[in-house]
């Protein structure tokens, strides 16, 4: 009889501890083994979610920025070549009209050369018909050039000689002119707007220290 009874004691206290598990269970009450509660795990995983959704997000933004400011360099770099191209064919588009006519020039200035000989010869008798019929082309001639923008290279006897407008055709020496001094022209130069179109020959001064070697040997 007594055997029977601490039977049922063992029955009923089993059955308490299956009740109170499930109970502590179904409250969020169990425990891991590291000691957390099924709520607080779950809150872990779920903060665990929200932040790796929150990371994804971030780098997501970044790509975007990143991608956008790519193509907006893109944009600004094409606009600024187009700039560029619209500027270069309106260059040349003046320059094309401004020195079209330059191959023109270029093979009427040995013309020009011989005329101007031609005047120097008819000089001579200034009242003649053929000299003032000559000074009438030449004044025409002189009116077409400066109508093409053209002009002749200045270049005044005793000047610096300059290899961007001069060309040297010889070397003498001077006494009067220091080396590197132009002493005379040989030929006219001339430019178109700001190009050369022929340069002027000149013969340059060596300067005095050869004359006077030569003196002394003498």
């Amino acid at each position: 009889m007594s055997f029977a009874m601490q039977k049922d004691n063992s029955q009923v206290s089993e059955e308490e501890l299956v009740d109170e598990s499930v109970e502590q269970e179904t409250s969020g009450q169990t425990v891991d083994d590291s000691g957390k509660t099924l709520d607080e795990i779950n809150e872990e995983i779920e903060k665990e979610l929200e932040e790796a959704i929150e990371q994804e997000e971030q780098d997501e933004v970044v790509t975007l920025e990143a991608e956008v400011l790519k193509w907006k360099e893109a944009a600004l770099r094409s606009a600024a070549d187009l700039e560029n191209f619209r500027k270069r064919m309106a260059r040349e588009k003046q320059d094309s009209i401004r020195y079209g006519n330059q191959r023109l020039i270029e093979e009427l200035l040995p013309v020009l050369d011989n005329f101007a000989m031609g005047m120097q010869a008819a000089e001579k008798d200034s009242g003649s018909m053929i000299y003032m019929g000559m000074q009438m082309v030449q004044k025409q001639l002189e009116g077409f050039l400066e109508g093409q923008g053209v002009q002749e290279v200045p270049v005044i006897v005793g000047s610096d000689f300059d290899p961007n407008l001069h060309d040297a055709m010889s070397q003498e020496v001077s006494a009067e002119l220091e080396e590197g001094k132009i002493l005379r022209v040989m030929r006219k130069g001339y430019k178109m707007g700001d190009r050369l179109v022929r340069p002027a020959n000149v013969v340059v001064s060596k300067g005095a220290e050869e004359s006077q070697e030569e003196e002394a040997a003498q």
